[in-house]
């Protein structure tokens, strides 16, 4: 057998009362504190690492609940814009029958004093005027009608906003005729 070979080792550090110099206890004291620094690093790098497996969970859960809530929301997208939409409706309604008593009074003012030889071709309602298109062969009668409507306790100002040769019938005349309901005033 072969002889076994004496490693040396070489140190740097004298071996004894290197401790007690100062440079030996700031060479000491950096070692140990490093030490301490590189595992708390340690530690903190851990905690991190374990932490990210409960936050990737909260993130998962979170997810799922928005994800959910979404879902919710476009379910009911459709239910609220029926909702919307029969809100409208029932305001339309509302404010037709709240004007029906001066609505019904008004047609039937304009029904009583239309001369016969004028045509109504369309009747609208607003919350304080009614507006109304129709055809005549005659200026004459479309006179009488205004005259008339403004005669009447149900109409304040009538007034005629457009008359106009009927392009279909040039031997008629189209003319539009608003009318403001005088509400405060009783026939």
């Amino acid at each position: 057998m072969a002889a076994h070979k004496k490693e040396e080792q070489i140190n740097l550090l004298p071996e004894k009362g290197f401790e007690q110099t100062t440079t030996g206890r700031i060479l000491t004291w950096i070692l140990s504190s490093f030490r301490i620094i590189v595992i708390v690093t340690e530690i903190i790098v851990m905690i991190a690492f374990l932490s990210r497996f409960w936050l990737d969970a909260q993130n998962t859960d979170l997810t799922e609940e928005l994800q959910q809530k979404q879902a919710v929301l476009s379910a009911s997208k459709a239910f609220d814009a029926e909702f919307k939409d029969t809100q409208k409706r029932l305001k339309v309604f509302t404010d037709l029958t709240a004007n029906q008593d001066v609505v019904s009074k008004s047609l039937n003012t304009l029904k009583s004093y239309l001369p016969d030889d004028v045509f109504l071709s369309l009747v609208s309602f607003s919350k304080d005027s009614l507006n109304f298109e129709g055809l005549s062969p005659n200026e004459r009668s479309i006179q009488q009608l205004i005259v008339n409507l403004g005669s009447t306790d149900i109409f304040e100002n009538v007034i005629l906003i457009e008359l106009r040769s009927d392009q279909n019938n040039p031997s008629l005349l189209k003319f539009t005729i608003q009318a403001k309901t005088s509400s405060g005033k009783k026939t």
